[in-house]
C-alpha cells in the first residue's frame, strides 16, 4: 500500500524557508517509515500539489500542512477533491471541517465536556477585551484565532496591560481566562490512536512565556496520566460528535478546582510526539490499514 503524508511547502525537507519546528515533520515521517510493512511506502507531499499528484495512493494522512489556517477554504476543498479521487483521507474531511473552527469548544461544552470558559467574538477590539476581564472575573486573558494553530497570531492581555486603543484582532477569535496551571504545571497532551489511548506528555513553556510550542522554547516530558486525568481526556473523545477518529490529541490544563479542562481537541494535523510514544508509528498504520480494509 502507498500512503501520502500531507505537508506544506515550509515543512517539507529541503525547503529554503523551512519552519524552525519542521523537525517535528521529520520525526513523524521517521515513525511511519519504521512501521511500514514489506511493499508499503509513505510519501510526504505538499497539500497544494496538483490534484493528479495524489492519484494512486491508498490513503492520505493529514500530517503537517501548517499553513492551512490562511487558506481554509482551499484546504477543505483539496481534502474533498482527494477523497473524490477514491483516496480516503484521515482524519476525514467532515471531521476536519468540524474541527477547523475552535467554536467547536462551545458545542463540546454543551455536550458536557469540561472546557475552559470561552467567549466567541468576531474580530474583538479593546472594548471586548476589557469586558472579558469582568465576564471571567480575572486579570489576564488569552485571545486566539478561531481558525489557527500553534499559538500563531495569539495575544494575551492583562488589566494593567490592555490592548492599545487602535488594536483589533483581525480575525474571528475566542477569548479565555489565563489559567496559571499552564505555567505552574504545564499543558497535558493525551494522544489517542483509533480510539485508544496511546501516550501522554506534559508540555511546559520557556521561562517568562506561557506558550508551550517548540517554536517559543517550550519543552515536554512523557508522562503516564493519573486515572482521573486519563478519564478527563477519554470524556472528550467520547463527547466528539462522530466516532473516534484515527488520531486525536487532547490538550488540557488544570483548572482552579484541580480538574483538567479542555483547551483544544486536535483532530486535523496535531504533532503526535512519536519520541514520547515509540509505538505511535505501528499503532497509526495499524489503524489506517484497518480503516482501508473496512471501507465499503
Amino acid at each position: 500500500m502507498k500512503f501520502a503524508f500531507l505537508a506544506c511547502s515550509t515543512t517539507l525537507p529541503g525547503a529554503p524557508d523551512r519552519r524552525a519546528d519542521a523537525f517535528e515533520h521529520d520525526q513523524q515521517m521517521a515513525a511511519l517509515v519504521a512501521a511500514l510493512r514489506l511493499g508499503e511506502s509513505v510519501t510526504d507531499i505538499d497539500w497544494q500539489a496538483p490534484l493528479e499528484a495524489f492519484a494512486g495512493f491508498d490513503a492520505a494522512l493529514i500530517g503537517t500542512p501548517w499553513d492551512y489556517w490562511d487558506n481554509r477554504e482551499a484546504f477543505l476543498a483539496k481534502l474533498d477533491a482527494i477523497a473524490a479521487l477514491g483516496v480516503p483521507v484521515h482524519n476525514a474531511p467532515a471531521v476536519v471541517r468540524w474541527n477547523i473552527d475552535k467554536g467547536y469548544l462551545a458545542e463540546l461544552g454543551a455536550r458536557g465536556v469540561a472546557t475552559i470558559p470561552t467567549l466567541l467574538i468576531d474580530n474583538p477590539g479593546p472594548a471586548e477585551i476589557l469586558a472579558a476581564f469582568d465576564h471571567f472575573a480575572c486579570d489576564r486573558v488569552v485571545v486566539k484565532r478561531r481558525v489557527g494553530a500553534g499559538a500563531e497570531g495569539q495575544f494575551d492581555f492583562t488589566r494593567d496591560n490592555p490592548p492599545a486603543a487602535d488594536w483589533r484582532m483581525g480575525h474571528a477569535a475566542l477569548v479565555q481566562p489565563f489559567l496559571p496551571g499552564i505555567v505552574d504545571e504545564g499543558e497535558h497532551s493525551l494522544i489517542f490512536i483509533d480510539g485508544q489511548f496511546s501516550h501522554g506528555l506534559i508540555k511546559r513553556p520557556a521561562p517568562g512565556d506561557y506558550r508551550v510550542q517548540s517554536l517559543y522554547g517550550g519543552w515536554d516530558t512523557a508522562v503516564t496520566p493519573a486515572p482521573a486525568d486519563l478519564a478527563a481526556a477519554e470524556a472528550v473523545v467520547a463527547g466528539l460528535p462522530f466516532p473516534a477518529p484515527l488520531y486525536a490529541r487532547i490538550d488540557l490544563v488544570r483548572g482552579p478546582d484541580g480538574t483538567l479542562l479542555l483547551m483544544e481537541a486536535e483532530v486535523i494535523e496535531p504533532f503526535l510526539y512519536p519520541l514520547q510514544g515509540p509505538e505511535l508509528g505501528p499503532r497509526l498504520l495499524a489503524g489506517l490499514r484497518r480503516l482501508i480494509a473496512s471501507a465499503p
